[in-house]
C-alpha cells in the first residue's frame, strides 16, 4: 500500500507518523512545498524576538528524525493536481520538471495562507521594501533579512490577533518602537472587549502605540522608509512614518488543490470533511487548516488551530489505513502571552452561544491566583458563560499574569466543557491546593461559584436540568 500525504506541517506530518506507527509496512510519501517539514510556525515570533536562538530549533523533528520513521520526504515539491479516478497526484519538482505519484490513499494537509487586506501598495512592496506577511519559514527568513538590512527603529503591525500581539512583544524586545493597528474595537478580538482592554493596557505599558477602530489604507515607499496612511472607522485620517510594516490579519484555507479535484467547500471556503476526515472523494482524506472544524458546541465551523490540525491529521492517517477513528471536536481553546500578561479562552462567548441556540448569561470575577497571605498573589479576571436554562458551562475567558497558570486553568474549563458539565459541577472537582499555588477553592471554582450565585442556578436546579446538557 502507498499512502501519500500533502503538506509538511501539523496535519500532513501527523498523518504520516500515525500511518507508520500503525503499520510499518505501509509506504508513506510526504510531499512538502518547501524545505522545512515539521517546523513550528507558532514559534516564529519567538525566533524573531531572539528567545529561540536558531531557526533550526523550531523543528519538531529533524529531516533525519522523520526519515528514520520510514517515511519518504519530497521537499520543494509542489502538488499541482489530483487525478481522482486514476489515483495519481501530479507534482512539480524542484527543477521545474513534472512528475506523477500513484497512491492508494491520499491525505491533503495544505493548510492556510495569509489574508491580504485591501491595502494599496501592499502587493508591490511586500518583502523587498520592508513590508511583510508572516506565515511560513520563507516569510520568516525574508523578515529577518529585512531586520538585519534595514535595522529598523520603528515598525507598524497591521492586526492585533494572536500573532500580531506576539510580534508586538517580539519587536519591542528588539528595541523597535511598535505601532499596532486593529480594525475592531479592541485588541485580541477573540475575547470580550473588556478583557481585550486589559491586554491593550499591557501593550501601552510596554511602549506599544495602539490604534483600535482603525484601518491601514495605503503603504508607500519614501526616501526615509515607509509612509503608512490609514483612517479610523469614523473617517478620521491617520498617518505614520516607519521603517518596517508587518501584516498579520488572519488566514484563509488553502483549498485550490482539493476544490479542483471536486471537493465540496463549506464554512469560510474550507473543504467539507466528516468526523473521519473523509472528503467524499474516493480514497482522499483531508485535515488541518484547509478543512472545516467540527466544534462540540457549534457544530460545523472553521477554526484553524495547530492543536486541531495535529488531532485531525492523526485521525486521517489512521482511517486511510482502514481505521474508524473520529475527530471528537474542538472547543476553540487558545492562549497567548503578551509581555507579562496571559490571555486564554475556551468554548463560547455570549453572542456565539446565543447564535447557537443557547440562553447564555455571564459573570466576571477576579479571584487571586493563590492565597493572598502568601507573597506575590495576583488577581485573575475570569469571565464565565453558562446556559440560563440548564446551567451548562458554555465558555470561559481568563486574563492574568504570566505566573498565574492561566493556560492550565483554561484547560480545566476545556475539560469540563468537553464532558458537558454544568457550571455547578465545577465546585465538585477535586483540584490541588497549596498556599503558594492556589486556594482551597481554586480560582477556577471561585469564578464558577460567582456565576451560580449571580444567576441563582443552584445544585437543585442544575441537577434537574443536567440531562438537557447531554
Amino acid at each position: 500500500m502507498h499512502l501519500v500525504a500533502i503538506g509538511g506541517s501539523d496535519a500532513g506530518i501527523s498523518a504520516a507518523l500515525r500511518a507508520r506507527e500503525l503499520d510499518p509496512s505501509v509506504e508513506v510519501t510526504v510531499v512538502v512545498a518547501d524545505a522545512y517539514p515539521n517546523f513550528s510556525i507558532c514559534g516564529i515570533p519567538y525566533y524573531i524576538s531572539g528567545e529561540v536562538t536558531h531557526w533550526r530549533n523550531l523543528a519538531h523533528r529533524t529531516h533525519a528524525d522523520l526519515e528514520a520513521t520510514g517515511m519518504k520526504l519530497r521537499l520543494d515539491t509542489w502538488a499541482d493536481s489530483i487525478d481522482v479516478e486514476a489515483q495519481v497526484l501530479h507534482v512539480k519538482n524542484p527543477d521545474g520538471s513534472t512528475d506523477e505519484i500513484a497512491y492508494d490513499e491520499l491525505i491533503v494537509g495544505t493548510g492556510a495562507v495569509p489574508v491580504e487586506p485591501p491595502i494599496e501598495g501592499l502587493a508591490e512592496l511586500t518583502q523587498a521594501e520592508g513590508v511583510h506577511l508572516l506565515h511560513s519559514m520563507g516569510d520568516t527568513f525574508a523578515l529577518t533579512e529585512s531586520l538585519d538590512r534595514i535595522r529598523p527603529k520603528s515598525a507598524l503591525i497591521v492586526g492585533a490577533g494572536y500573532v500580531g500581539l506576539e510580534m508586538a512583544e517580539g519587536l519591542t524586545g528588539r528595541g523597535i518602537k511598535v505601532t499596532q493597528v486593529e480594525m475592531l474595537p479592541e485588541v485580541l478580538p477573540t475575547v470580550e472587549v473588556e478583557l481585550g482592554a486589559l491586554v491593550h493596557e499591557e501593550l501601552v505599558k510596554n511602549g506599544v502605540d495602539v490604534h483600535t477602530d482603525s484601518l491601514v489604507t495605503r503603504i508607500t515607499k519614501t526616501d526615509a522608509g515607509l509612509h503608512v496612511d490609514g483612517k479610523t472607522t469614523d473617517g478620521s485620517a491617520l498617518a505614520w512614518d516607519v521603517d518596517l510594516v508587518l501584516v498579520v490579519v488572519g488566514v484563509r484555507p488553502d483549498t485550490d488543490l482539493l476544490v479542483r479535484a471536486g471537493a465540496q467547500m463549506g464554512e469560510r471556503g474550507a473543504v467539507v470533511v466528516d468526523e473521519t476526515m473523509a472528503t467524499g472523494l474516493p480514497h482522499i482524506w483531508a485535515a488541518g487548516d484547509c478543512v472545516v472544524t467540527h466544534h462540540r458546541l457549534l457544530g460545523t465551523t472553521y477554526l484553524p488551530l495547530g492543536t486541531t490540525a495535529h488531532k485531525q491529521g492523526r485521525i486521517a492517517g489512521e482511517n486511510a489505513l482502514g481505521g474508524s477513528a473520529k475527530f471528537a471536536g474542538s472547543l476553540g481553546t487558545q492562549v497567548v502571552k503578551v509581555f507579562d500578561l496571559v490571555a486564554a479562552r475556551t468554548g463560547l462567548r455570549e453572542h456565539e452561544a446565543e447564535a447557537a441556540g443557547f440562553t447564555p448569561v455571564s459573570t466576571t470575577a477576579t479571584p487571586d491566583d493563590h492565597k493572598a497571605y502568601y507573597p506575590g498573589a495576583t488577581p485573575i479576571t475570569i469571565r464565565i458563560t453558562g446556559d440560563a436554562e440548564t446551567g451548562r458551562l458554555l465558555g470561559a475567558q481568563l486574563i492574568g499574569t504570566k505566573g498565574a497558570e492561566i493556560s492550565k486553568r483554561v484547560d480545566t474549563y476545556a475539560t469540563a466543557l468537553f464532558h458537558e458539565m454544568t457550571v455547578t459541577d465545577m465546585t465538585e472537582l477535586d483540584l490541588s491546593y497549596t498556599p503558594p499555588l492556589g486556594s482551597p477553592w481554586d480560582a477556577v471554582q471561585m469564578a464558577t461559584q460567582a456565576w451560580v450565585k449571580e444567576h441563582r442556578i443552584g445544585p437543585e436546579r442544575a441537577t434537574l436540568t443536567k440531562d438537557k446538557t447531554r
